[in-house]
């Protein structure tokens, strides 16, 4: 099921899933229950009141991470895969 928008001429946007076939009826406000509009928005983008809803709009920083000195040692002989004796 897709998510539409539609606003409500008093309490402004909100999203609802409905089924396609429904996509162009009316739907009730959550708040005050009158009837809202679709609003045409882009497809696979977050709706305008979901947008709002979102906590943090700033971006998150990530810790870089400095690489691991390798375990690995030096080898001198011709065959370091060989176990010395």
């Amino acid at each position: 099921m897709p998510l539409y928008e539609f606003r409500c001429e008093e309490c402004g946007l909100f999203d609802e899933w409905r089924a396609m076939s429904e996509c162009n009826a009316p739907a009730s406000c959550p708040s005050c229950q009158q009837p809202g509009r679709r609003v045409f928005s882009a497809p696979m983008l977050l709706s305008g009141s979901l947008r709002l809803k979102r906590e943090n709009p700033e971006p998150q920083l990530v810790k870089r991470q400095e690489p691991k000195p390798s375990k690995v040692k030096d080898h001198k002989g011709g065959r370091p895969w060989m176990i010395s004796h």
